[in-house]
């Protein structure tokens, strides 16, 4: 599959600096993790979207959240296929499977394949990375 690359963000280091807390840099740029039950959305259950915190991109329907227990906000599904896409990461001394916005390819979380039919995911993001959209 060929990306379409007409709606891409890319930025100077020093621009997506100044665009985002330091937290947010943390997380998003550097592939930094917050700390569990510390985020803002790990129990939020408010109805709407959840956005690239970095580009603004639609990234999860709150229809898709489901509490984990394990402290970070988590989805079953993306709001669409393009919403994100994944790569192999093996730091940590972990195999795991990283989730970057398909947009800006900034750090979102993981995927793990603990979750809830109908498929079977769990994506577990960081609040950091994450904007709340109401509906």
């Amino acid at each position: 599959m060929v990306e379409d690359r007409a709606d891409r963000v890319e930025k100077t280091d020093d621009e997506w600096r100044a665009g985002l807390s330091p937290e947010q840099y943390r997380v998003l740029r550097q592939k930094g993790t917050e700390r569990a039950f510390t985020g803002k959305y790990w129990n939020h259950h408010a109805p709407g979207a959840y956005a690239c915190a970095a580009c603004g991109n639609p990234l999860f329907d709150s229809a898709t959240k489901f509490d984990s227990e394990t402290g970070w906000p988590s989805f079953s599904t993306p709001a669409a296929e393009t919403s994100v896409k994944t790569h192999e990461d093996g730091s940590a001394y972990m195999a795991r499977t990283e989730v970057l916005c398909r947009r800006c390819d900034s750090h979102l979380g993981h995927v793990f394949d603990d979750g809830p039919e109908p498929t079977g995911l769990r994506y577990c993001m960081n609040s950091a990375a994450l904007d709340f959209r109401p509906k």
